[in-house]
């Protein structure tokens, strides 16, 4: 059970292109949005849908993977870990992120 303590797993659809960002390093990173749906009835009985954004974060080859075949509304499945940092902004705000490092990709159905 030691390796499911901090383990994300989300499949949805992509909400805009990803940026990728090449580091001087020689890194790249990949940045997206991610929605999720749930679908349930109320107590009328009518179909809602609950939909959830989430930040993703990627480097290395997953970013790479993520820059040459993902897009906007192309279902995904992704597996990694949840982050949370803080960050100034340029007026002197602090800003909280809570964000999922994505480890592992899986590319599923068409873009909608």
């Amino acid at each position: 059970m030691s390796t499911l303590k901090n383990k994300v797993q989300l499949i949805g659809n992509v909400g805009q292109e990803p940026t990728i960002t090449n580091l001087e390093s020689g890194k790249k990173v990949a940045r997206l949005s991610l929605a999720t749906n749930e679908n349930y009835k109320n107590s009328n009985g009518e179909k809602q849908t609950d939909t959830n954004w989430h930040t993703i974060v990627a480097w290395g080859k997953t970013a790479e993977i993520i820059e040459k075949y993902v897009a906007k509304g192309k279902e995904i499945a992704i597996e990694g870990k949840l982050t949370s940092r803080s960050y100034e902004t340029k007026e002197g705000e602090k800003r909280y992120v809570t964000e999922v490092v994505a480890n592992e990709i899986v590319l599923l159905g068409n873009a909608q």
